[in-house]
C-alpha cells in the first residue's frame, strides 16, 4: 500500500515515478534526476544519469518483476527521506518472490530533481540470508556470530 500523496509535488512525482518503474520508463529518468546526480547503493556507486539508467536496466535484465513499493516519504528542506520495499523474483528460479526492505536518503536540487541518492538496505539480512545455498551459510556464520 502506498502512502498517501505527498503534498510536495516533486517528492509526489519521484515516489510516483519509482512505484511505476519500468523498462520503457527508463527514458524518463532524467525528469526526476539532475543531469549530474549521484547514486549510491551497497552494490553501485555512479554518477550521471545515463550511469543510473544502466543500474536499472541491468535490474530489470537480470531480476523478474522488480518493482518499489514506497512505504513513506518525508521532506525536511532539501533533504527527503523514503522508506520502501523492493520486490523480485530471481530469473530462471522457481522461488517465491523476495522482498528488501529499505531506505533512501535523496537531497533535491533547487528545481525538486534528485541531486544525490543513497540507498541504505543490510544485504546480509535482506538478500544474502534469504537466497537458498547463501542464505544457510549466513543464518549459520549469524549464530555463531550472536553466540
Amino acid at each position: 500500500m502506498s502512502p498517501p500523496r505527498h503534498e510536495n509535488p516533486h517528492v509526489a512525482a519521484i515516489v510516483q515515478a519509482y512505484e511505476a518503474l519500468s523498462p520503457q520508463g527508463l527514458a524518463q529518468l532524467g525528469q526526476i534526476y539532475a543531469e549530474d546526480a549521484r547514486f549510491k547503493d551497497p552494490f553501485n556507486e555512479v554518477q550521471g544519469v545515463p550511469a543510473i539508467t544502466a543500474i536499472f536496466e541491468h535490474m530489470f535484465r537480470t531480476l523478474d518483476g522488480p518493482r518499489f513499493v514506497v512505504k513513506e516519504a518525508v521532506l525536511q528542506g532539501t533533504q527527503c527521506f523514503l522508506t520502501w520495499d523492493f520486490i523480485f523474483a530471481l530469473k530462471g528460479r522457481k522461488l517465491p518472490p523476495l522482498v528488501v526492505r529499505g531506505a533512501s536518503h535523496l537531497r533535491l536540487a533547487a528545481d525538486g530533481r534528485i541531486s544525490e541518492h543513497r540507498d541504505y538496505w543490510d544485504v546480509a539480512e535482506e538478500l544474502y540470508e534469504k537466497l537458498p545455498v547463501l542464505g544457510a551459510l549466513m543464518r549459520y556464520l549469524k549464530r555463531r556470530v550472536n553466540s
